[in-house]
């Protein structure tokens, strides 16, 4: 439980802004921050990073974008105790939307790829460490890879000089032994190179799966303020901090946020453990069929969402 290693990364504002197009308002963002650097969190991922060429910035708020300008103005006096992380999807942002790191509010920039697109993610990551910025990979939907491409896209990262990369459960359908298996997997492939994990907790095992893979050895954790996610969401950090035997973590500040900020929030957005996103989680899916069936007259008829995905040649 105690690693001076260990680094926590608070990907709420990111993660969250799946849910509502990153509509989130500035002082909201503001306290998040400041309670995450309170609590001792090392990195705060703010949002993605993206050409506003490919989202229309009248549907999505500023934090899909994370104009450096814009950060600097929404966190403007407040204390920086965490270093600025965002993530980047390949496809999704150009070289001219990364200053040089020291022009940069940001110190991390997260590349997400999925195995198929492994290459294109190293190359995507040399740019970022090129810019002066620390990297990291996270390789998205892991569990529906078969193991013989996992171990190709790692045996590509083993010849790079990135320097972590993360285990993601994106459809929260991994159990602990599936997490044991890909960060000892990661381990072996990657010597020298810090592990990362990132959970959702479709199946209430987000929080159970990130302790296993510290005990495995895993040492770059996400996290989200009362598990604030897309669908069902995804490691709650107040349970994270608990948990945690290090006495640079402050539990207080983030549960005031919960308090102040996250209750008043999800009375107006929905996100936690649902049937519908459980059984996504089941059958090692996308949760966005369960994002749609949330959004339908039907939303609350489990057993014909669960037929629908089971039996479609049925119920058609």
């Amino acid at each position: 439980m105690f690693r001076p290693a260990i680094k926590v990364l608070d990907c709420s504002i990111r993660d969250g802004g799946l849910i509502n197009k990153w509509q989130f308002s500035d002082e909201f963002v503001r306290q998040t921050y400041a309670a995450c650097g309170a609590a001792g969190v090392d990195y705060f991922e703010i949002g993605y990073k993206a050409s506003a060429n490919l989202f229309d910035p009248k549907e999505y708020g500023k934090w899909r974008f994370c104009r450096d300008e814009d950060i600097q103005r929404a966190l403007d006096g407040v204390e920086p105790r965490c270093k600025i992380a965002c993530m980047v999807d390949i496809g999704r942002v150009e070289e001219a939307d990364l200053l040089p790191q020291e022009k940069s509010p940001f110190s991390l920039i997260r590349v997400a790829t999925y195995v198929k697109d492994i290459d294109k993610a190293i190359d995507l990551a040399r740019l970022v460490q090129d810019k002066g910025y620390e990297t990291c990979i996270n390789i998205m939907a892991v569990s529906s890879n078969l193991e013989k491409d996992i171990d190709e896209a790692l045996a590509q990262l083993a010849k790079t000089d990135v320097p972590s990369v993360y285990v993601v459960d994106s459809y929260g359908n991994m159990y602990s032994e599936d997490v044991t298996f890909l960060v000892k997997k990661y381990q072996q492939f990657l010597p020298g190179k810090t592990i990362g994990i990132h959970t959702h907790n479709n199946r209430q095992l987000a929080f159970a799966n990130t302790i296993q893979a510290i005990i495995d050895g895993a040492d770059f954790l996400d996290a989200s303020v009362f598990g604030i996610g897309r669908g069902p969401g995804n490691c709650p950090l107040e349970l994270l901090l608990g948990f945690l035997k290090n006495p640079k973590f402050n539990l207080r500040p983030i549960l005031q946020l919960i308090q102040d900020h996250y209750l008043p929030l999800r009375e107006k957005i929905e996100w936690g453990y649902l049937i519908p996103y459980a059984i996504t989680g089941m059958l090692n899916e996308h949760p966005r069929t369960a994002i749609a069936w949330r959004n339908s007259k039907q939303r609350d008829d489990y057993t014909a969402f669960f037929d629908k995905l089971t039996t479609p040649e049925i119920v058609e």
